[in-house]
């Protein structure tokens, strides 16, 4: 199936790490958070990606068009260096269109935007760019087949620190829990879509507003609930917490490893 990835928003929260780069090029380790979402599902045998640019453009082109695979393959080199020999590499076999979608454009009219690229695909996945997770992948899809159903989205825990209140009308607190700890599920960004979702999306609709209403309204509309490792790098705090995962040698999200078990 081939990936819609939506590359293209300002990341207005991560403002403070870099104003130079989007978002989707803020690293996780020595490879951005994007190549790593794309390395996911290359894993999965998903390997033909359709990337919706908007701010900084020619950034993510630029680093597509002059990719080191050396940063994360052994290699080994001869001849003063003129000769290198790769044992591994990451994207010889993966096929990438870069479609311009707009600077301001919504995540639905990102998608709008690139249906001619998707040509007459029955089904395809898309994603925020920015979420990473562990969550074995085809079973999300195999759920979607035998239900039918038009579109289905990934629903996590969430990971900000916020706690729910629950008060009374003369503002008595009958009780306060964590937010990863209550029963509250979030749309964690990794979609499966029929290409009948454009049926859905007009003019100027954010995706998971206007569309999924309909499709709520027509029970059209799939979740599949994972409780395991997922995070989003939406603030500064976020990028930091990879980070230290990282240094650690924490990263249940590299599923492609050697270390990854599969179920």
């Amino acid at each position: 199936m081939k990936v819609v990835l939506f590359c293209g928003g300002m990341g207005m929260r991560l403002r403070d790490y870099s104003e130079s780069i989007p978002k989707p090029m803020v690293c996780v380790g020595h490879r951005p958070i994007l190549w790593n979402v794309m390395k996911y599902y290359a894993h999965y045998g998903h390997k033909e990606f359709i990337l919706c640019l908007g701010y900084r453009s020619d950034t993510i082109k630029n680093y597509f068009l002059n990719y080191t695979e050396c940063l994360s393959n052994d290699f080994t080199i001869t001849n003063g260096g003129k000769d290198i020999y790769l044992y591994n590499n990451d994207i010889s076999d993966w096929k990438i269109t870069f479609a311009d979608t707009g600077m301001t454009s919504n995540i639905g009219q990102r998608l709008k935007a690139v249906q001619k690229y998707l040509e007459d695909d029955e089904v395809f996945l898309a994603n925020y760019s920015d979420g990473l997770t562990d969550f074995y992948l085809p079973d999300m899809i195999d759920c979607f087949t035998r239900s039918n159903k038009t579109a289905c989205f990934l629903s996590v825990r969430p990971n900000q620190s916020f706690h729910i209140v629950n008060v009374a009308d003369d503002g008595l607190v009958n009780d306060i829990t964590g937010l990863e700890r209550s029963d509250i599920w979030v749309n964690g960004g990794f979609f499966v879509l029929k290409k009948e979702i454009f049926d859905y999306i007009q003019d100027g609709d954010e995706l998971v507003h206007e569309p999924f209403r309909r499709l709520i309204e027509r029970k059209e509309l799939l979740t599949y609930r994972y409780d395991g490792f997922w995070i989003s790098m939406d603030t500064f705090k976020d990028k930091q917490h990879l980070d230290d995962l990282y240094s650690k040698g924490e990263t249940p999200w590299e599923v492609w490893a050697s270390h990854q078990q599969q179920p």
